[in-house]
């Protein structure tokens, strides 16, 4: 059963160091009761209690691995149900799947596609997680060498669809040392699978037609040495994904229920319909799977899929950031113009693709604002006439370009006074407000 507040507080060290971003140890008490912290945040927690607190510093929801060559994809350990009360720690897996009744060049063709997008967002390269490999043939042969097909083009993390144990054992042949996901464990092979995951250190998939079947078979699964479950409530449709969805990360979060304290699989897949696939794939990212399976590979698809992910598991509390500096953007000559800006990352690329899809070549000045946009780190005094003339200096600007000319965004025009007296013989001028309008300007008035 998991402790209060207070019994845990009782096996802190009660120093009220303040180390763990809490004022008291019993402020960081409830918190570790209430799932918002974690254990290993306290630097003086004795081994002794860490060993009697180990249910309670537990986390509510299974962290799970799938291991491969280099690559290694994390789901769970999530310990709120909405961003905005603290944040998301692991990213969902987006796996592609293939079917190992398709003839071998095409599984190898789909997959190396896969594989290789790739797509900078905001200075982020995002791609896919890792692949899934069904055995639809329903021959062990075949489902060997779909697998050796997708393992020739690409190293990353596998899910191995069967519920049969032999077919999944001439799957598992093919990838020794690895950690694949095998899915999946039902009511009549569960005892077989468990023996399969265990022998190979694998996660397991596990089905139930219910919430309560499901919660059955984790306990026994469990019992037999595997820890590492992932579970499938079904749901193919809208409202029965996100119900399940949301009833389990309530229970495992606000119940502390353990035999559903895992991470969710979904096959937004299996609808058969490219455009209801995108949008179960996007539901599922946000409420709540930690393994996405889709059967469509397409840059058309996959980007908007890549991009909300990365949007929903950004710390709200910490903004997107660019390293502050002087960019180059087309190869500038000393006497190209100087631009200044932000370290907020979308502001940042908005100014750099719209100069440099213009083909201008121009020097962008980064100042540091801790990540905030322009009006915002000017309203919060981060973005201030000291700071640019700062930066100016700390980049030695001088030292690269010709002309001591420099370009303010246009909503904050009311720093070119405070700015000619910060850079003295300087020329101020003030910019458009938008991004999209930089490069009109650049070619109309510098």
């Amino acid at each position: 059963m998991a402790l209060t507040g207070i019994q845990i507080y009782k096996l802190l060290p009660q120093t009220n160091c303040k180390e763990c971003g809490f004022p008291t140890c019993l402020a960081f008490a409830m918190k570790l009761a209430a799932k918002q912290v974690e254990l290993a945040d306290c630097p003086y927690v004795t081994e002794e209690s860490k060993a009697q607190l180990a249910e309670s510093a537990a986390p509510p929801i299974r962290l799970v691995s799938l291991k491969s060559d280099g690559y290694e994809t994390k789901a769970g350990n999530e310990v709120v149900l909405f961003r905005h009360e603290k944040t998301f720690y692991h990213m969902p897996g987006i796996f592609v799947r293939v079917m190992d009744s398709d003839p071998v060049d095409e599984i190898k063709n789909k997959v190396r596609l896969a594989d290789g997008y790739k797509v900078n967002y905001v200075g982020m390269d995002l791609s896919i997680d890792g692949f899934a490999v069904a055995s639809v043939s329903g021959d062990g042969t075949a489902f060997a060498k779909a697998v050796a097909a997708v393992r020739e083009v690409s190293q990353r993390p596998l899910v191995l669809q069967s519920r049969d144990p032999e077919i999944m054992r001439s799957g598992l042949d093919v990838l020794e040392g690895e950690q694949p996901l095998l899915y999946g464990a039902d009511a009549n092979n569960w005892e077989s699978l468990a023996e399969l995951a265990k022998d190979n250190k694998a996660a397991l998939g596990v089905i139930g037609s219910t919430l309560e079947d499901i919660a059955d078979l984790t306990e026994k699964i469990t019992a037999k040495g595997v820890a590492d479950l992932v579970v499938d409530p079904g749901g193919r449709t809208f409202s029965p994904a996100l119900t399940l969805g949301t009833q389990i990360r309530r229970l495992s979060l606000k119940k502390n229920f353990r035999p559903l304290g895992y991470p969710i699989i979904a096959f937004p897949g299996d609808s058969g319909d490219t455009g209801l696939e995108s949008m179960l794939a996007a539901q599922a990212i946000a409420k709540y799977a930690g393994f996405i399976i889709v059967d469509t590979f397409s840059p058309a698809f996959i980007y908007p899929l890549l991009v909300l992910r990365q949007n929903i598991y950004t710390d709200p509390q910490k903004p997107i950031q660019v390293q502050p500096g002087l960019y180059e953007i087309n190869n500038p000559k000393p006497e190209a113009p100087l631009l200044v800006t932000t370290n907020f990352s979308i502001t940042y690329f908005s100014v750099a693709n719209e100069v440099e899809g213009a083909g201008l070549p121009a020097w962008l000045l980064v100042t540091d604002a801790e990540g905030m946009s322009v009006l915002t780190a000017w309203a919060a005094g981060k973005f201030d006439a000291e700071r640019i003339a700062k930066a100016v200096k700390e980049f030695n600007v001088v030292d690269k370009i010709s002309t001591k000319q420099i370009v303010l965004p246009g909503h904050v025009a009311v720093l070119s006074g405070e700015l000619e007296e910060e850079l003295p013989g300087w020329q101020i001028r003030v910019g458009p407000r938008e991004a999209v309008d930089i490069p009109a300007f650049m070619k109309q008035v510098l």
